[in-house]
């Protein structure tokens, strides 16, 4: 194969990718929010090497009072059922703050669902337990190899153990719902079926898997960085682990993935960010996910009313004719990838990562 030739879509792809397409648009213009995130902290326990946050122990900005937050759910209930909206708390760490349970408690009062993104550092028996009793529905924790792989790129000695206790402790919970994520590297990389085998062997039900673009932290870790080859194995493994059936695996939202679309995910790829989900930013920022950065924020709740800007704003996220430029711009599978997720586009608009570029070059 030619480097950068894009292997043409097999018919049954491109016409499931054609019905995509035009169920995106529907979802576009109704823009129904379903999800919301509640960046409640910029502190965290631990140093990651993939960090695109770059959060630290103690942060230069102050956690979002409980009550702000609040509001804006005060805000969404009257203008939709907050039976149909998921609120997700992360952060940084969620469980730094000491309020987190009374936070569960006043979202679960205002009928939304809740869970947590957490790396499980701090989750104590006792804690979990009050979580839980605090209306917790769902939880992902990140698990990244055996010890020594999980230690180097969480930079702990304590975490791989929490995880582990974690995971266990979850799995004894009747009906909890949650997953483990892996971030692959070119030293995890080569032990994913060891990664497998002891999810399963620890009774977890659902993972998912990421790959990790140079931003924050993570670009001045060379190791993060997969080579092409293993880009594609991670694929080919997925497709795999998803036949044999004994996990439920997928690959993270991120990234057109050509014909591994529809193998390696149980949906097709769209990016929701402001079309279903969207996030409260510690500081006060409205953006369509955390991880987006600040040129694409869409407001403050400080400033704004979070359901009018819902509404009224977020063009850049509902069309994205504008990401037709550079290598976008002559791609014959732009209307299926749409400029790929908004988190993978720099302050100038350029896009940092292609996974269909990376999946057919040699």
């Amino acid at each position: 194969m030619a480097q950068n030739e894009i292997i043409p879509l097999s018919l049954r792809r491109r016409l499931a990718l054609d019905i995509t397409s035009k169920v995106y648009d529907h979802r576009v213009e109704e823009h129904q929010l379903r999800q919301l995130f509640w960046e409640c902290t910029l502190k965290c326990n631990l140093n990651c090497r993939h960090c695109g946050s770059d959060c630290k122990t103690i942060a230069g900005q102050r956690d979002m009072p409980m009550a702000d937050f609040l509001n804006v759910l005060d805000q969404v209930k009257t203008h939709t059922d907050p039976h149909h909206v998921f609120v997700v708390i992360t952060g940084g760490e969620p469980l730094m703050r000491d309020d987190l349970e009374e936070c569960g408690r006043e979202i679960f009062k205002r009928e939304f669902a809740w869970g947590m993104v957490t790396n499980g550092l701090y989750l104590t028996r006792e804690r979990f337990n009050a979580l839980l009793q605090s209306g917790l529905r769902t939880m992902t924790v990140s698990l990244d190899g055996d010890e020594a792989d999980h230690t180097w790129m969480r930079r702990n000695p304590h975490s791989y153990e929490m995880v582990l206790n974690t995971i266990k402790m979850a799995v004894r919970v009747e009906g909890f719902i949650f997953d483990v994520v892996t971030c692959v590297n070119r030293r995890n990389y080569s032990h994913l079926n060891e990664i497998k085998e002891l999810l399963i062997s620890n009774g977890v039900k659902r993972w998912r898997v990421f790959t990790v673009f140079p931003v924050g932290r993570a670009a001045n870790e060379p190791e993060l960085q997969l080579t092409s080859d293993e880009f594609r194995g991670v694929f080919e493994f997925i497709k795999n682990t998803r036949k044999e059936g004994q996990i439920a695996l997928s690959y993270g939202c991120e990234g057109f993935l050509g014909n591994y679309e529809g193998a390696v995910r149980d949906n097709f790829f769209f990016c929701n960010a402001g079309v279903n989900t969207a996030s409260v930013l510690s500081d006060g920022s409205i953006s369509g996910c955390p991880s987006i950065r600040a040129n694409y924020h869409q407001g403050n709740i400080y400033e704004d009313d979070f359901w009018e800007v819902w509404n009224s704003r977020f063009d850049q996220y509902r069309n994205r004719e504008w990401m037709k430029t550079d290598e976008c711009k002559a791609c014959k599978y732009f209307r299926y990838c749409r400029g790929n997720g908004m988190h993978l586009r720099d302050d100038d608009g350029k896009l940092l990562f292609c996974h269909l570029k990376r999946l057919t070059s040699e």
